[in-house]
C-alpha cells in the first residue's frame, strides 16, 4: 500500500513538472576571496510562461502564490528586495553576484494607469507580513523616485522608463534574522527538504561576515523572438565565510553549511554547482564534471562544474599552497562614505569614488537623505587632486519635515587613477520628544549611497548575464559596457538629544510629594476620631495606685 502511495504521488509529481509552462533552475557558485574569505552564492530561478496583464495567479502550480497574488493586485511589473547583514568590501572582494545595501532595499516599477503611491504603501506592508520584516515602516518619508540610477533588468516598456512608475525605499536600521529566511525558504518549490535549498542552515549561515537575501522578480522574453514573454523570479542569498571562523583555508560543503547535498530537488530542470578555481591552486574532491570557461569582456574565468543528482554530494577543496599569498588588484570603481565636522550644530555627508581605470568614467551619485537631516544644495562641492569638477546633471528635490526625504542624484565624470569627493553640508535639527526611539543616545541612521556606472573592463567583475543564468554562452560575447552598483558603508549620525533621564527625576520628586502629601491627608480624613472626657485625679489617688502596683509585683 505504502509502495503504491509513494509510486502515484510520484506520478502526479512528474506530470505537474511535464504540464507545467516554464523552467526551475538552482545553481551555487563557490569563489574563494583573495582577502581569506569565501564568497557563496545561491541562486533558484522559477520562470513561468504566463501573461500578467491576461492570466491570474489563481492556478499557479510550482511559483509562489503569495508572491503572484502581491504581484498581481498592486500591478506590480518588476520588484527587487533585499535583507542584508553586514557590508560588502568592493576594494577587497570585487564586485558580487547581486549588490545590495546594509539594512533592507525595495526597488519596484509599477504599470500604467496604477495608483502607484497608494499601491506602494500596501507592497511595503504585503511584503512586511511575507517576509517577516518591518517593512512597514516604508512610507512617503523615506521614498524616493530616482530617475538615472536604477534600470530595469527585465523587459518594460518605453513609457515605464520615466520615473513617475518607480519607488526606491531602503531601510538602514534592519537587522537580518532566521525570522526573514524562513519564510523565504518556503517560497522554494522543494523548501528546504531537498536539492541545494537543504544547504540553507540557520545556524551556518549566520555565523558569516556577510549575508543577504533577496527576491527578484522580472518580466523577460520566452523565445529569441521576444513575442510574448514570461514571469521570472529570482531568490538568491549571498554569504561570506570567514577562514579564521572556518578554522582553516581548506574548506567543504559540510564545513561551510553543516551537511553535503543529498538529493536532487525532483521539480527543476537544473541544479548545479560552480567552483571558481582561476588564478587558484585548488584540488577538488570529487571531480568535477566538467570544466567551464567563461570570457566576459576580456577576462577569462574558470569555473569546474558540479551537476547535483540523487547521490550524496560533498566538495572537498585543499589548497596545494595554503601559505601562497595572491595578489589582487582592486576594482575598476569602489566608494565609501562617511561625515565631517565636529559639535552639535554643523556637519556635512563626503563620499569619496575611487576610479582606478586609466580612463575616465561617468557615474551617478545617488542619495536618500532622511528628512530630519537637512542639506544645503549650494554647500555641494566635487573635487579631484585639488581641483573643482563640475555636474553634468543635478537631480535635487529638497526634503519636506515629517512628509518626504531629501533626494539627489548627481552625474558627473570620475577623471583616471583619482579619488573624487563629493561633499555636502547639513544641519543638525530638534526632533519632538516622542519622535526619538528608545536607544537614543545611539544615533540614527542614514542610507548608503548608490553610485552607478559602466565599467568598460570586467576585472573583479562576478555578475549574472541578461539571461538570468550564472553561466551562459549569450554572455561570452563583448560588450561596451558592463553596468555595475557600488553601495557605500550606512552612516550613524546622533542629534541633539534631550535629557531623557530630566522626566524620570521629575516623576520620582513628584510622586514623592504627592505620597507624602497623601498620606497625612487620607490619615485625616480617614481616621475615626472619638472624644474622650478627661477627669482630674486627686493626688492621694495617685499615691494609692502606686502602692498598689508596687504591692502586686511584691506578690508576684
Amino acid at each position: 500500500m505504502k509502495c503504491l502511495i509513494v509510486s502515484l504521488g510520484i506520478l502526479f509529481i512528474c506530470h505537474l513538472v511535464h504540464s507545467y509552462e516554464g523552467t526551475i533552475t538552482e545553481e551555487l557558485l563557490i569563489k574563494p576571496l583573495y582577502s581569506e574569505q569565501v564568497y557563496t552564492h545561491f541562486q533558484f530561478s522559477t520562470k513561468w510562461d504566463i501573461d500578467p496583464d491576461k492570466e491570474t495567479f489563481r492556478h499557479s502550480p510550482l511559483f509562489p502564490r503569495p508572491l503572484g497574488e502581491i504581484v498581481q493586485r498592486f500591478d506590480i511589473q518588476e520588484l527587487h528586495v533585499t535583507l542584508t547583514s553586514g557590508l560588502w568590501r568592493y576594494e577587497k572582494w570585487g564586485y558580487p553576484v547581486k549588490d545590495a545595501a546594509t539594512g533592507v532595499e525595495v526597488l519596484a516599477w509599477f504599470k500604467p494607469g496604477s495608483d502607484v503611491d497608494k499601491n506602494w504603501k500596501l507592497l511595503a506592508n504585503s511584503l512586511s507580513g511575507l517576509l517577516c520584516a518591518s517593512l512597514n515602516f516604508i512610507d512617503n518619508t523615506n521614498t524616493i523616485k530616482p530617475e538615472f540610477s536604477f534600470r530595469p533588468r527585465g523587459i518594460l516598456e518605453s513609457n515605464l522608463l520615466n520615473n513617475s512608475y518607480v519607488r526606491y525605499a531602503n531601510l538602514p536600521h534592519e537587522i537580518v534574522c532566521t525570522e526573514n529566511l524562513t519564510p523565504w525558504k518556503k517560497l522554494l518549490p522543494c523548501d528546504s527538504r531537498t536539492g541545494l535549498a537543504s544547504l540553507l542552515n540557520s545556524g551556518h549561515i549566520h555565523n558569516t561576515r556577510y549575508h543577504s537575501i533577496g527576491l527578484h522578480l522580472r518580466p523577460v522574453c520566452r523565445d529569441k523572438s521576444c513575442e510574448s514573454m514570461s514571469l521570472e523570479l529570482q531568490q538568491t542569498v549571498s554569504l561570506v565565510y570567514d577562514y579564521l571562523i572556518l578554522g582553516t583555508k581548506n574548506w567543504s560543503l559540510r564545513k561551510l553549511f553543516g551537511q553535503g547535498i543529498n538529493r536532487k530537488c525532483v521539480l527543476v530542470s537544473k541544479s548545479d554547482v560552480y567552483v571558481d578555481t582561476t588564478n587558484q591552486d585548488i584540488e577538488l574532491e570529487p571531480p568535477p564534471d566538467e570544466t567551464v570557461t567563461s570570457v566576459r569582456g576580456g577576462q577569462v574565468t574558470t569555473l569546474q562544474k558540479y551537476i547535483v543528482s540523487n547521490q550524496f554530494l560533498n566538495i572537498y577543496a585543499k589548497f596545494q599552497n595554503a601559505d601562497l599569498v595572491s595578489l589582487n588588484l582592486p576594482p575598476p570603481l569602489h566608494a565609501n562614505q562617511y561625515l565631517s565636522g565636529y559639535g552639535q550644530e554643523r556637519g556635512g555627508i563626503v563620499t569619496k569614488i575611487y576610479n582606478n581605470h586609466w580612463k575616465q568614467i561617468d557615474v551617478v551619485l545617488m542619495q536618500n537623505i532622511p528628512w530630519f537631516i537637512p542639506i544645503y544644495l549650494h554647500t555641494l562641492k566635487v573635487t579631484a587632486d585639488g581641483r573643482d569638477i563640475k555636474p553634468i546633471q543635478l537631480r535635487y528635490i529638497p526634503a519636506r519635515q515629517r512628509e518626504r526625504p531629501t533626494y539627489l542624484e548627481v552625474l558627473l565624470t570620475v577623471p583616471a587613477r583619482t579619488a573624487t569627493s563629493v561633499v555636502i553640508d547639513f544641519d543638525y535639527v530638534f526632533l519632538k520628544w516622542q519622535e526619538y526611539p528608545p536607544d537614543a543616545n545611539f544615533g540614527f541612521h542614514i542610507g548608503s549611497a548608490v553610485i552607478s556606472s559602466y565599467l568598460p573592463v570586467a576585472r573583479n567583475y562576478t555578475a549574472v548575464p541578461w539571461d538570468g543564468s550564472l553561466i551562459s554562452d549569450s554572455f561570452n560575447a563583448s560588450r561596451s559596457g558592463y553596468l555595475v552598483e557600488v553601495r557605500t558603508e550606512n552612516l550613524i549620525i546622533t542629534l541633539p538629544t534631550p535629557d531623557f533621564s530630566m522626566p524620570y527625576n521629575v516623576i520620582c520628586l513628584a510622586c514623592t510629594v504627592v505620597a507624602l502629601a497623601f498620606g497625612p491627608l487620607h490619615n485625616i480624613t480617614t481616621r475615626k476620631l472619638i472624644l474622650k472626657s478627661k477627669r482630674k485625679v486627686l493626688l492621694i489617688e495617685r499615691i494609692k495606685k502606686f502602692l498598689f502596683s508596687l504591692k502586686k509585683t511584691k506578690t508576684e
